[in-house]
């Protein structure tokens, strides 16, 4: 499975038979990379930067809510969950979903704002690439995030929801501020990360991805 980031919290999982794109944003977000082929498209919540339907081309399975759902081969679980700590009073409600493809399983936590709970931890299921926001403000920050990792114990972990070059994110906080909650030294960025069940590390290891998303307006 190959997977790429497109910028703020949309990746591209392709696998062997099918392609799953997450949280496709709005090109006002600072982002855009024209329309993209695929066969799932997951939405965490119904916010510009996450639920940009025209981001693919073409017909595909629209996930945007809890449930189990299976397409191409993929099988996807939604958990329930809240964009804040007040239970959704604030921005709402949020998906997480798990996302099982090529026997790898990716977990994706959208705009999640608050701890998870055992029990929705294990209603995901084990996680082996957890792609977790880490910018705070709307999302959890990196301490949060720090301390959901390792209660996960994903074996690949991937940073979103930060700032980058694009403007509508510098609101964010960097990315450094999540290696320093995890103790770790920062890594170059790669353009993608190959990744199948016999190649996943025996701990954690943490990958910060390139966005793909050429830079946008600074629309808001």
């Amino acid at each position: 499975m190959e997977l790429t980031w497109f910028g703020h919290s949309c990746f591209r999982l392709r696998g062997r038979e099918a392609t799953v794109i997450t949280d496709p944003p709005s090109a006002s977000l600072g982002y855009s990379r024209g329309q993209q082929q695929a066969d799932i498209v997951t939405i965490s919540h119904q916010h510009v930067g996450h639920n940009n339907q025209d981001f693919c081309s073409g017909p595909c399975l629209v996930i945007a809510g809890p449930g189990e759902y299976e397409a191409a081969g993929v099988f996807v679980t939604g958990v329930p969950t809240f964009h804040d700590s007040q239970e959704g009073k604030e921005r709402g409600k949020n998906t997480i979903f798990a996302i099982a493809i090529d026997d790898v399983t990716i977990g994706h936590l959208g705009d999640l704002g608050h701890p998870l709970s055992a029990q929705t931890i294990e209603a995901l299921g084990q996680i082996d690439v957890l792609l977790v926001p880490v910018g705070g403000r709307s999302t959890i920050d990196a301490a949060k995030a720090a301390e959901l990792v390792a209660s996960m114990e994903a074996k690949l972990v991937v940073p979103m929801h930060y700032r980058t070059a694009a403007e509508h994110t510098a609101e964010l906080a960097p990315v450094e501020r999540f290696f320093k909650e995890m103790g770790r030294a920062e890594s170059a960025p790669l353009a993608k990360l190959n990744v199948t069940r016999s190649s996943l590390p025996a701990e954690t290891q943490v990958v910060v991805l390139e966005p793909l998303g050429k830079r946008g307006g600074a629309g808001r």
